[in-house]
């Protein structure tokens, strides 16, 4: 008899040590539906409007900034796009400008990983509304022993690295890592 419970307690623990699921916590979807936010190798389009010399493409550095003519390295890390202009018009007001006018827009989000089960892993360009099921056919589709139901996906929100697993027809956000596992079957 107690030799089974043994066997029982034992059987119960490896089934839950093997399964590695873990739903994610509700800001990993709620970060969908808000402002999206820079971070490092963000492509930036930034018009001053009747200011060709300051008007360019600026990438967003491994810091967190971008360098601007006349104003410096500006922090973009965190920010949205309308923050962003606004520090910038602020900073341009102080003594270079008079009523600067700066729109801002993402000309190239930040690269998506796909690693795991998939033909090709690798770095791919994020492309504005992609799916789980859209980055893995980037990296050329499951392989044979990929498992096609949910993959795993991390994704830093609010400085914090949360990791979770989707169905594939969930939507994606630049900079986060896929990852296709192997089926058991």
């Amino acid at each position: 008899m107690v030799a089974r419970l043994i066997l029982i307690a034992g059987l119960a623990f490896a089934l839950t040590a093997c399964s590695g699921y873990r739903q994610p916590p509700t800001a990993f979807h709620e970060v969908l539906t808000q402002p999206y936010r820079l971070d490092s190798s963000d492509g930036l389009r930034i018009i001053v409007f009747g200011q060709e010399d300051l008007s360019n493409t600026y990438t967003v550095d491994q810091a967190g900034y971008i360098a601007m003519p006349l104003i410096g390295d500006v922090p973009a890390r965190g920010m949205t796009v309308k923050e962003l202009a606004n520090d910038i018009e602020k900073r341009l007001r102080n003594g270079y400008l008079r009523d600067p006018d700066v729109s801002v827009e993402v000309a190239t989000y930040r690269p998506i990983f796909v690693m795991g089960e998939v033909s090709n892993s690798g770095q791919y360009p994020y492309v504005a509304g992609m799916t789980v099921q859209n980055a893995v056919a980037t990296a050329g589709g499951f392989t044979a022993r990929g498992e096609q139901g949910t993959v795993d996906v991390t994704r830093q929100i609010n400085g914090e690295i949360i990791s979770g697993r989707v169905p594939i027809t969930d939507p994606i956000r630049p900079g986060d890592t896929i990852h296709v596992r192997e089926r058991f079957f």
